[in-house]
């Protein structure tokens, strides 16, 4: 039997096994080597990032991200909470009923001196008894707050905030008889009305704070001249403001009735005595006011409304 002769590997194909296994060896090098380069950065990453405490703070040259709690919006705690709804019902006595009953006695006197409906004398007459109403409801309630042992700011700026917000007040009680006779000229039902009216006099009484801001801040201390953040302050004031002037249209028992739903509660019908009306007046709007900005006090997060 011939002898059996192990088989000879081609000289090519060993050589092309040695390149493979070297191109292998020099990938894994490399693979080792930018794993180490690698985990070296991160160790120099960490040290950078976690030392902040102390005098010598290190600080990572690693882009970190933000916590994630700086991403949560903040609720709002008892205190705070509690503190808004004081504040609410404060301006509600102090402004919002005075400045419902200072428009309707304007009216009156308006009424009683020949001047229409659709007058400009009627629309200054209104707002300058709606500036009168926020400025004196605003001063005469805080003096007697700080009367009876209560906290509360100096006469100075007492004066000069509200009249800041009886500038503005001025604003939204000229706009509101105009704005009503345009909806109500155009056949607009009820509701049409009511929404128009709070985002027109809403936005009066908006530009009317800051206009002033940016005439009055110059000469009055306690007025903040108008910025980006007051400007979202004076913004959610305004949407509760607006609200109450769309209340007041409910006073008005004559325009569509049958679609009025709030004329059984602060309808102004005939009759009804002047004294009487203006109290009815008052009292529709700082109802409406109460009813919105509650909602605004619930739903707004910490430091983010106006009464904060």
């Amino acid at each position: 039997m011939p002898e059996r002769k192990p088989k000879q590997v081609s000289k090519s194909k060993s050589n092309g096994q040695n390149r493979i296994s070297d191109s292998t060896r020099k990938l894994a090098a490399f693979s080792r080597s930018r794993l180490s380069s690698t985990s070296a950065k991160s160790s120099r990453g960490r040290e950078f990032s976690s030392t902040s405490n102390g005098n010598n703070h290190k600080f990572s040259t690693l882009v970190q991200p933000e916590p994630a709690s700086s991403q949560v919006v903040s609720t709002v705690d008892t205190s705070e909470m509690a503190n808004r709804f004081q504040t609410t019902i404060e301006v509600a006595v102090s402004n919002i009923f005075p400045a419902g009953f200072g428009w309707q006695s304007a009216s009156i006197l308006a009424e009683t001196a020949g001047f229409s409906s659709e007058s400009v004398n009627f629309a200054l007459t209104t707002g300058a008894g709606d500036f009168a109403g926020v400025f004196i409801g605003h001063n005469a309630f805080y003096a007697v707050k700080k009367s009876l042992g209560f906290e509360a700011s100096s006469t100075r700026e007492t004066a000069e905030t509200g009249l800041l917000l009886a500038s503005a007040a001025f604003c939204s009680g000229a706009g509101w008889q105009p704005i009503v006779n345009v909806l109500q000229g155009l056949n607009m039902s009820f509701g049409t009305v009511f929404c128009g009216t709070w985002v027109g006099c809403g936005a009066l009484f908006y530009g009317g704070l800051r206009a002033s801001r940016a005439l009055m801040s110059d000469s009055f201390v306690f007025i903040e001249e108008p910025t980006h953040k007051n400007s979202l302050t004076d913004g959610s004031l305004s949407l509760a403001i607006g609200s109450a002037t769309a209340f007041f249209v409910g006073t008005d028992a004559v325009y569509l009735p049958s679609q009025n739903f709030l004329i059984d509660v602060v309808g102004i019908g005939e009759g009804t005595g002047d004294l009487v009306g203006c109290a009815i007046a008052g009292s529709s709007t700082a109802l409406e006011f109460l009813t919105c900005q509650s909602a605004f006090n619930l739903g707004y997060p910490s430091r983010k409304c106006w009464n904060d």
